[in-house]
Parts: C-alpha cells; sequence; structure tokens
C-alpha cells in the first residue's frame, strides 16, 4: 500500500501532505497527555518490531505478496496517538531512506496507513475497553483485535485505491475488484498474524494489553531480539511477487520511477557484494534508524507529561 511518487495528481498529494502535518501534530500532544509511563519505552522497541515485519512479504495469491502493516498491533500495545507516530516514522524512514513509497507521496501513505489505518483499527478496541476514557483498550479478545487488524488495512487500502482514482488513473473494473480481492486476503492474513502476536506477548507477560503497569524489561528484550532476527534474515523466507501497489501498476502501466534515490533503496547497502550482506546490513540500519527516533519521540512524550 506503500503508493509510489508519479501515482497521485499534485492537488492530491498535496493536499494529503497539508492535511498530515497538524494530524501528527494532534497525534504529538494527544500522546503526550494520555500515554501510559510504562509504555513509553516500548515505543522504539514495538517500532523496530514492526519495521523488521514489514519486510517480510508473503504470497495472498495470483503472484502478488503483501506484508504486515502492523497498525492494530502497534494500537494494542502502545494507545492509538502513539501508534500513529511511530507508524509515521517508519514510513517516513521507508521514503526517505529505501525508497519505499513516494516522497512527495508520503502525506497521502501516512494518512492512509498511520492516521485512518490507525483509527480504523482503533474502532473495534474501544468497544472492548475495559477503563472507559483510555486511549490504549484494555480486556481485549481475539476477535477484537482480528477486526481491529483486518478492518485497519481494507481502510487504508481503500483510500490507496480512491487515491489513485481521483487522481486519474483509469482502473477498469475487473482489475478493480481483484485488487480489493487481494487487499481483502492481506487483511484477513493482517488479523491473523496480528492476533498470534498479541497472544505471544500476552503469554510471555500476561495481562500486558490489560494493565499500564504490564510492560517489563523480559518483553522488551524479547521483542527487540525477535526484531533483529526478522530484520537481518527475515527476507530470506519472504515472497519475491510484487505487492498489491506494484501489481497494480504493473497491470495498468504505470511507471515507478522517481527522481528521489534512498541511500539503502530496495532495501540494500550496495558496499557489500553478498546479496545476504546487503539486505541484513540494510534491515539492521533500519531499526537502528527506527529505535532512535521512536525512542526520541519517547523523550519528547516524556518531557511533555512532565512540563
Amino acid at each position: 500500500m506503500h503508493i509510489p511518487d508519479n501515482f497521485l495528481s499534485t492537488p492530491v498529494w498535496v493536499a494529503l501532505d497539508a492535511i498530515c502535518i497538524p494530524a501528527v501534530g494532534i497525534m504529538v500532544r494527544r500522546a503526550g497527555r494520555e500515554m501510559e509511563d510504562t509504555r513509553v519505552p516500548l515505543m522504539g522497541v514495538m517500532g523496530a518490531f514492526v519495521f523488521a515485519a514489514q519486510m517480510i512479504n508473503f504470497p495472498v495469491g495470483l503472484g502478488t505478496s503483501g506484508h504486515l502493516v502492523g497498525g492494530a498491533l502497534l494500537a494494542c500495545t502502545l494507545g492509538v496517538a502513539p501508534a500513529a507516530l511511530v507508524m509515521t516514522a517508519i514510513i517516513a524512514i521507508q521514503a526517505f531512506v529505501f525508497q519505499d513509497g513516494g516522497v512527495l507521496a508520503l502525506g497521502a501513505n501516512v494518512f492512509n496507513m498511520a492516521i485512518a489505518g490507525v483509527l480504523a483499527a482503533y474502532l473495534p478496541l474501544v468497544g472492548q475497553a475495559s477503563r472507559p476514557v483510555q486511549d490504549r483498550p484494555g480486556g481485549l479478545s481475539h476477535k477484537a483485535i482480528f477486526a481491529a487488524a483486518f478492518l485497519s488495512v481494507l481502510v487504508s487500502a481503500s483510500l490507496a485505491l480512491s487515491e489513485l482514482l481521483i487522481s486519474g488513473i483509469a482502473m477498469p473494473k475487473p482489475v478493480l475488484l481483484l485488487s480489493m480481492g487481494l487487499f481483502v486476503i492481506s487483511a484477513l492474513i493482517e488479523g491473523a498474524i496480528t492476533v498470534s502476536v498479541v497472544g505471544a506477548i500476552e503469554k510471555l507477560n500476561p495481562g500486558f494489553v490489560q494493565k499500564a503497569d504490564a510492560s517489563n524489561s523480559r518483553t522488551l528484550v524479547i521483542l527487540s531480539a525477535a526484531a533483529v532476527v526478522l530484520g537481518v534474515a527475515g527476507f530470506v523466507l519472504a515472497s519475491s511477487a510484487p505487492d498489491g501497489i506494484q501489481r497494480l501498476a504493473l497491470q495498468l502501466g504505470l511507471t515507478t520511477k522517481s527522481s528521489f534515490h534512498g541511500p539503502f533503496a530496495d532495501y540494500a547497502v550496495g558496499y557489500f557484494d553478498s546479496p545476504w550482506l546487503r539486505r541484513a546490513t540494510a534491515g539492521l540500519a533500519g531499526l537502528l534508524v527506527i529505535y532512535g527516533i521512536c525512542a526520541a519521540v519517547s523523550k519528547l512524550i516524556a518531557r511533555q507529561r512532565s512540563a
């Protein structure tokens, strides 16, 4: 769902860029007011974990792949405002460093996945809240978590396709229906993965998504280790098929070339001869950058709280 540059018309990407700037600012203020202190250290770890998981594409059928988006997973573990901030950081780094998604289309991708996608994930979760005025719902059932992940992906995908249509890209009805069908499959897989990950965290740390003080160092260490493993080796198991937007571009004859070139384009460091080292080094670099940015944001939140 990362829209490249040259796909959206100028009015569309400019408008979405303009919308996202104040939206992200609002999320920063909300996160400062509402995030529990014990969840602040988790931002960097969850950001790194979701970034690493996004590098692993899985087949969804018809020569197309998908990957975990992670909006619902972040909403379950951090709350909606911090989740939106972490997702924004991930999308920005992917665009500027790895050339995954357009720089001009950054506002569209942030709006689709970090703002609307995370808010959509929160809708099924808020009904499960054990405390009425909390941004992080507690007492989450597997059904609510699955619905949150499914809805998050479906909303993000629908917005991306709508923006392409508004930009004047003609999509024959069969192509549009096929694209939506593949996104539905991705959403179902996203739901299953999110339920599994949250369930695994709950086994490691019972009460993790219900209690404000449930986060502990053991959980952080295990999530960090999992992020490193996924980031430096998970791509070995990844599907090489194009993702939904890439496949759509191929079907419609759209070019994905951009004048901007990220230093680690296509998630590869060009200093090594070994393909594995190129990918592993890029993955590790991405983990460190994402963790550093999310840690800096968490310090900003902590400073806001103490002010």
